[in-house]
């Protein structure tokens, strides 16, 4: 693929893009959220048209018109989220579209013989493909959805986050089906955010940043820290200690508000110790993937942990619900706003009371006069514009949809407040506003954890920062005048310098 580009209605989402694949090698896409992978992917495989560019396989110049002429051009995908279908049989999922005939009839008995050779001698997976596909692990409906793959003579295999749902055993079990596939001559582009994985299976790689090819790397030959570096676009060289502002860097401990002890989800998040005081901001850093936002989610309720305590307040205190985890005054933004958070087709006013309306039931609504002298309250507060709270929210830019998100929670006047990107797609002046209410709000006793990709930012409002690998929280930093952005990257990158 060479000069590609790719632009929507108000979006260049790949700008001169290029990507080479060999057969028999294993090529990491590497990229934070929004770096182009996805599209560069669809591309590739037919769901998007491109604008600019050349693609050629074995020399042949193509351009895919959709995802089947690309499957018969022999380039798949193998997505994280298995598509296949879980009420039929392996052998009916994996022949689905493809069905051998005799006589007018299907031919089970060859069907059945085909893909039990198909796993077994590609895959070395020895199985019942007559059985259902819901009757085995996701790792096994993986290897399934990769040979159905395979059928058509696959050149070029994509497997797009693959082992973002399976446990160790599993990951072991699919690497080893890569390297055979490897060995096999496929080309194979292998999309994760987990670095140990990237450097364990993969010979090179291609980074993106914000729809920009940034450049082609060995593996064995580009460092971790440099890797992460160009991901996020911080120059190594350039890397010095920020400013830090936050007001709660002392070294005075207050009281512990929540403690986590060996706490997990299968899939989800390694096992993880975290302490949060009173008044602390605690930041959670790490590269998309690395198992932030499923950390935060834990926290809330919002997933059920499968190990592991919570105490507040000293008290051990069940958190498996959100219902369960307001009633602890813990509230949380998501990261995703759009999808979970604002209501678009409601006011600033009615999307502001909805937390505070849940607390105190459907049955004891708050008047109306109520609402707007709250809603008038927190638009100056947070300096929301327009300032008219019967305005719809959708109508509002994405950072007054994020301070209305921040007024809703904090109406409810909570003890732990958890914000997951925040300042994520808004500009430099309202990243500023909420990251010195952020500040504020500590110093009057409000405890808050803080998810961000933006090292310096989580530098200069944390007072400790968490930083978390590969669903793993790898490191606890306690952040002074010496911590730089260095550091953590170091620590997200694994140490290794």
């Amino acid at each position: 693929m060479e000069g590609i580009t790719k632009e929507f209605p108000g979006v260049k989402a790949l700008s001169n893009v290029q990507l080479t694949l060999y057969p028999g090698e294993v090529h990491a896409l590497m990229g934070e959220n929004g770096a182009g992978k996805s599209t560069l992917i669809k591309v590739l495989t037919g769901v998007y048209t491109f604008d600019k560019g050349t693609i050629t396989l074995e020399e042949n110049p193509i351009r895919v018109s959709n995802p089947l002429e690309a499957q018969n051009l022999g380039i798949s995908t193998v997505y994280q989220e298995v598509n296949l279908c879980t009420n039929l049989s392996v052998v009916e999922n994996i022949f689905i579209g493809r069905e051998i005939m005799k006589r007018g009839r299907l031919d089970w008995k060859e069907m059945n013989r085909q893909a039990k050779e198909l796993l077994q001698t590609r895959l070395n997976l020895d199985i019942d493909v007559t059985k259902l596909l819901s009757s085995y692990s996701v790792a096994i409906q993986q290897m399934i959805a990769i040979a159905r793959s395979l059928l058509v003579s696959a050149k070029v295999l994509i497997l797009d986050e693959p082992t973002s749902s399976l446990d160790q055993n599993e990951v072991n079990q699919l690497f080893n089906v890569i390297r055979k596939l490897k060995q096999d001559g496929l080309a194979i582009v292998f999309v994760s955010h987990f670095l140990d994985q990237i450097y364990e299976i993969t010979d090179r790689l291609t980074v993106l940043r914000n729809g920009q090819w940034i450049g082609e790397y060995m593996t064995n030959e580009i460092e971790r820290l440099e890797l992460v570096s160009k991901m996020i676009g911080k120059d190594l060289n350039e890397l010095k200690s920020n400013e830090h502002t936050t007001a709660n860097h002392s070294n005075e401990k207050k009281k512990l508000f929540l403690e986590g002890k060996e706490v997990s989800k299968k899939g989800k998040i390694a096992p993880f110790d975290l302490e949060i005081h009173e008044g602390e901001i605690v930041g959670l850093a790490g590269l998309l993937g690395s198992g932030r936002t499923e950390l935060a989610r834990l926290l809330f309720g919002a997933d059920k942990a499968d190990t592991g305590e919570f105490k507040i307040n000293g008290s051990k205190t069940n958190l498996t619900s959100p219902k369960q985890a307001i009633s602890k005054k813990i509230a949380f933004c998501s990261e995703n706003r759009k999808t979970e958070g604002i209501i678009a087709d409601l006011t600033i006013r009615e999307n502001m009371i909805l937390a505070m309306q849940g607390i105190q039931g459907w049955f004891r609504y708050i008047p109306k006069k109520r609402q707007i002298e709250i809603a008038d309250e927190y638009i100056k507060l947070l300096n929301i514009n327009p300032p008219n709270p019967e305005q719809l929210i959708k109508n509002l830019s994405g950072g007054n949809q994020q301070k209305v998100l921040l007024a809703r929670w904090l109406i409810t006047n909570p003890n732990l407040l958890i914000l997951d990107e925040p300042t994520r797609g808004i500009d430099v002046g309202a990243k500023a506003e909420i990251q010195k209410l952020m500040v504020s709000l500590s110093k009057e006793g409000m405890s808050i954890l803080f998810v961000s990709s933006e090292i310096e930012e989580v530098l200069r409002t944390c007072r400790k920062i968490a930083v978390l690998r590969d669903h793993k929280k790898v490191s606890e930093i306690e952040n002074n005048q010496q911590i730089t952005q260095k550091d953590i990257m170091k620590a997200m990158a694994g140490g290794v310098t």
